[in-house]
């Protein structure tokens, strides 16, 4: 009977929260399945058209593309600048101050970055003056100003990339400074006393103790890469060869109003993103246990 009333109350407790996910979370995620075999309005099964074109397409292929491209550079950058960063800025007496820097562009929403950094890529034929700083400074020094957002594939895409970087990084040393500073400190001295070089103290105690971390670090960023959508849109609406998967989806969705593409879209990121949710989420159990 006590275990009865237990179950009971864990029901009561806990009946609210999972209505709440069904129809918030399950509902939602069945139905863009459904919709992804259905056609442009949503009313006629088409198989794997859809899915069809997301593969085969021209504009889908330069998505994957781009994001296979931001899946590498971004979370290199954004986890090796926080780690250096994060050992960096604990050996200076400014430290707080260092940091709060780094982390600035964390406090700019997404769409203010896009935008700051749209004028700071502004281009200009050579024959006008520049107005954007990026270009001016490209002046100053002798060279041509060049369009950064026009020229595609890669100049443009790095520099989207790079303003992505900008502001995670600060996210990324704040996490890693925290697991540095749990480090035992007796480990570094005995390496100290064993002769051990900077490198080698990084390379043989950092690096093994921070590696938990790294991975929990590297992972958030990989989801992050697959969502991104905001710089982009705001900065080049995925034209010159920019798109990535988030952006084309809200485009077939939004703009060409194909509700069958934009769903089967959204059900290929969400199976971009799965094994790393499942890598984290077994990552967290070892860690418990």
């Amino acid at each position: 009977m006590e275990v009865f009333n237990k179950k009971l109350w864990g029901t009561i407790f806990l009946g609210p929260a999972f209505l709440i996910m069904g129809i918030y979370l399950l509902y939602p995620s069945l139905q863009t399945f459904l919709m992804s075999f259905m056609d442009r309005t949503g009313s006629e099964f088409v198989g794997l058209e859809n899915y069809n074109y997301a593969f085969t397409s021209e504009s889908m292929l330069i998505a994957f593309r781009n994001n296979l491209l931001w899946l590498i550079i971004f979370t290199l950058g954004t986890v090796g600048l926080g780690l250096i960063f994060a050992i960096l800025t604990d050996k200076v007496p400014y430290e707080k101050l260092a940091k709060s820097i780094i982390f600035m562009p964390m406090a700019i929403s997404f769409v203010g970055a896009g935008i700051i950094w749209k004028f700071v890529y502004t281009y200009k034929p050579p024959i006008f003056d520049q107005i954007g700083l990026l270009n001016q400074i490209m002046v100053l020094i002798g060279k041509e100003p060049k369009g950064w957002l026009l020229e595609g594939p890669w100049v443009n895409n790095i520099a989207l990339i790079y303003v992505g970087i900008w502001i995670w990084t600060g996210f990324s040393m704040v996490i890693l400074s925290a697991a540095y500073k749990n480090i035992p400190s007796h480990l570094l001295e005995a390496a100290k006393v064993d002769g051990a070089n900077w490198w080698q103290t990084f390379r043989y105690v950092v690096i093994p103790e921070l590696l938990p971390t790294i991975i929990v670090v590297i992972t958030s960023n990989v989801i992050r890469t697959f969502k991104m959508f905001d710089i982009i849109y705001v900065m080049t609406n995925g034209n010159y060869g920019t798109e990535v998967i988030a952006n084309r989806m809200y485009k077939e969705m939004f703009k060409y109003r194909h509700f069958g593409r934009a769903s089967a879209i959204a059900v290929i990121l969400f199976i971009l993103v799965l094994p790393v949710i499942i890598m984290n989420i077994k990552k967290m159990k070892q860690e418990n246990n």
